[in-house]
């Protein structure tokens, strides 16, 4: 139900603003075009996915 819920929403947006895919895919080019911002995000993702041991190891 969530699921439609979230559609029907997305197509709301894109028949209120036509231009939000053109807006969004030029933001999305002008980040992926700085490679510090693109490592800081890839080492924030890995350190969430990183498993941590729960005790000191002996």
């Amino acid at each position: 139900m969530m699921r439609y819920l979230m559609l029907g929403a997305l197509l709301g947006l894109l028949l209120a603003f036509p231009d939000l895919p053109t807006l969004v895919a030029t933001v999305v080019a002008e980040v992926l075009a700085q490679p510090v911002l693109v490592a800081f995000a890839l080492g924030l993702a890995a350190g969430v996915r990183a498993r941590r041991p729960r005790r000191w190891a002996r």
